[in-house]
């Protein structure tokens, strides 16, 4: 974890109002979709910290007891995920030939620990929600000249960023800045 460094927060005209544009990601392209994301994800992830942990907050402080067992669920699946897939090679090939459907994979795994747990509700407002929240603003937001030169400057350094270490536990490293 040393040299990692957060990149800026972006301003939010940038990130969400005027200079902002948005439009539905073509589904039979999944290379470019796959390329936005993470391009987006790379580009404002700041802002998707900071967006997340508002949200983690605000459900902590009503639920603390819930959104702790929440959290703790999910780090310990997703801990166990990248354990299992830099020790198993089938795991590791389903990984990276299916990232959506590896986080999907932690995300439903968590959600069926959380409901025997209790606290369903916390899971969905408190931790699902941020995730859906990122996901849909990295696959809809169009990518502006300034993101693009950005990400290319930073594919060299990709692993130095936060966002950068989280794709590459999940396996999409080699495709970020392309």
């Amino acid at each position: 974890m040393a040299g990692v460094q957060p990149p800026p927060l972006r301003s939010l005209d940038d990130f969400l109002l005027s200079s902002a544009r948005f439009a539905v990601p073509d589904v039979r392209d999944l290379d470019r979709w796959n390329n936005r994301m993470i391009n987006n994800l790379l580009y404002y992830q700041s802002n998707y910290f900071l967006s997340a942990l508002s949200v983690l907050l605000l459900v902590g402080y009503f639920q603390p007891i819930q959104m702790f067992v929440g959290m703790t669920v999910v780090t310990a699946l997703f801990l166990g995920f990248v354990w299992a897939a830099e020790n198993k090679a089938p795991i590791r090939r389903f990984r990276r030939n299916h990232p959506l459907l590896a986080v999907l994979a932690i995300l439903l795994a968590s959600y069926l620990f959380i409901s025997v747990l209790g606290g369903v509700t916390v899971f969905l407002f408190g931790i699902a929600s941020p995730v859906l929240m990122v996901l849909v603003h990295s696959s809809m937001r169009l990518r502006n000249l300034k993101n693009k030169l950005e990400n290319k400057l930073e594919s060299i350094g990709l692993k130095r960023t936060p966002m950068g270490l989280l794709l590459e536990a999940l396996g999409q490293e080699q495709e970020a800045g392309s």
